[in-house]
Parts: C-alpha cells; structure tokens; sequence
C-alpha cells in the first residue's frame, strides 16, 4: 500500500488527503456551519467553490471515508452528505489552525470570533463539539448541551454579537 502513496509519513498522507484547496473548505463548512446539501455547500461559502469542483471534492471526501452520502428523505433528488469520526476528529485540527491564523494572518474580526471562542474554549469545547457533531452526523446520543446551547449555537452567537459590535460602534 504504501507504494500507492509519496511516503508513510503522517503529514504527507494527512496533505494527501486533505492538502488541496478546497477538502477542509469544505468539512469546515459542514463542521461550523452545518451545511449538508451540495447547494448549500455551493452558495453559502465565501470563497466561492465552483460547482464542478465542489462535485470532485465531494466525490473524493466520500472516496477517503471523509463523508458519507445518503438520499435525503424530504427530496429525492437530493443526497446528504455526513461527516464521518474521522472528519469530526478533525476538530481540534481546525480550531489549532484557526488559532495560528488568527495569531500571524490578517483576518479580519468577524471571520476569525469562531477561531478566537474555539480557541479561548479549548480542549473541553473542542470534545463537546464533537460529541455535538456524532449525534449529528452518526446518529450517537450526545445528551443535552451543559450550556444550554450547543458548542454551534455558541459560536453563532459570537459572532453575532461581533457583527453587531461593528456595525454599532460606541461612541
């Protein structure tokens, strides 16, 4: 197997995986904006996905075992996509990469408040929001949220907060 790939380096196989442009767009959007449906994944991402592009990394995501794809229930000619344990282990991986980006890059406030709350929640957000996201995506009972809110609502709320911070300046 190990002849299909450039090495058995664990960064060289996580970059094959995950390495091009778009994938963790993508499970981003799914994992922090509970996107599910290709259109969706489409029209609501600021970075403007292609369509035919979307369709290949969608394609591949499923290929890895990244995501599953099942009809959608209310519509039969659209599909669901899932994430699996192994995309929602990616957790930790994206709030440490936010947090680096929001630390050396010029982000902007209200793109990076779900970097900074991740980041200021830490390891205990990070496990609950990925409970959040098995019973979501897997089906697994995650109990009801100790805040009141889930780890979702919480970063939605922040950034809500910030956007409404900018466009209400105090004087």
């Amino acid at each position: 197997m190990l002849e299909a790939h450039r090495s058995g380096c664990p960064i060289n196989l996580s970059l094959e995986v995950l390495g091009d442009r778009w994938s963790l767009l993508i499970l981003r959007d799914m994992i922090f904006g509970g996107r599910r449906h290709f259109r969706e994944l489409l029209t609501a991402s600021d970075e403007h996905i292609a369509s035919n592009i979307l369709a290949a990394r969608l394609k591949h995501l499923v290929d890895l075992g990244m995501l599953t794809k099942h009809a959608d229930e209310t519509h039969k000619q659209k599909v669901v996509y899932s994430l699996t344990e192994a995309s929602i282990d990616l957790v930790p991986v994206l709030a440490a990469l936010g947090t680096w980006g929001t630390r050396w890059l010029p982000v902007t406030k209200e793109m990076s408040i779900r970097a900074t709350a991740l980041s200021e929640g830490g390891p205990p957000m990070w496990t609950r929001f990925m409970t959040e996201l098995r019973e979501e995506h897997l089906g697994t009972p995650a109990g009801p949220p100790p805040a009141g809110q889930t780890v979702r609502d919480q970063l939605q709320a922040a950034y809500q907060r910030t956007l409404e911070a900018h466009s209400h300046p105090e004087p």
